[in-house]
């Protein structure tokens, strides 16, 4: 068995991406700030029947993050998918002739350096299974710069290169990079953008291991 490991766990999105690929066998390994609210998660996913374990981690402390997916590993078996799909601070999103330039270090440090922390305790362990699949999260912001939250676009538009360029170098080893785009809200009655809808879209990109960048509904104009 391997295992499903959600780097941002939520009771929205992260939770029903964590129940469909758990409903599929994998194990999952839930990683969050907030342990109270691991314990909520993993007690709703084993009354699916669903083996789950939450690791307490901040994205913004590699150490911390790395540490999580290993001892992850170890207890849970191997990790075939990461997704990394925290929300975003509040103080990323300042207007762009508000933004100087420390206030770009946390909005970087948290779409970069924790996806590149991520991928590189992950990788290994694919790389002995023979496959694997790397999922990252962003809004519309990540392909059309929004100056409202430059922070977030700054660092989504990073993030963005260096999951496409993972997808291009982990192709020949059968590891899959795939971005999905979510245009609008996440919302449970939203028809492209409700948790279940994109939780299964996260599962058929995972499935079908088709090109790199995927949009949950078409950008708006």
């Amino acid at each position: 068995m391997t295992t499903f490991a959600l780097v941002g766990a939520g009771v929205g999105l992260g939770f029903a991406a964590a129940r469909r690929f758990g409903a599929a066998g994998h194990t999952v390994a839930l990683i969050s700030r907030d342990a109270e609210k691991l314990d909520g998660l993993t007690a709703h996913l084993s009354r699916d029947d669903i083996q789950a374990r939450g690791f307490t981690a901040d994205v913004l402390d590699t150490e911390s993050l790395t540490t999580a997916l290993y001892v992850a590993a170890e207890a849970l078996g191997p990790i075939e998918i990461l997704q990394y799909s925290p929300v975003p601070r509040a103080d990323f999103m300042k207007p762009v002739l508000d933004t100087g330039a420390d206030d770009l270090d946390a909005p970087l440090a948290f779409s970069v350096k924790g996806p590149a922390t991520a991928v590189n305790a992950v990788l290994p362990g694919m790389r002995e299974l023979g496959r694997g699949t790397l999922l990252f999260v962003n809004g519309s912001s990540a392909v059309r710069p929004n100056p409202n939250v430059a922070g977030t676009s700054v660092a989504f538009a990073a993030e963005s290169a260096y999951a496409a360029m993972l997808h291009d170098a982990l192709a020949p080893e059968n590891i899959h990079a795939a971005q999905l785009i979510i245009p609008g809200a996440i919302r449970p009655d939203a028809e492209h953008s409700s948790p279940d809808v994109l939780a299964q879209r996260l599962y058929d990109i995972h499935q079908e291991r088709d090109g790199f960048r995927h949009y949950s509904e078409p950008l708006p104009d």
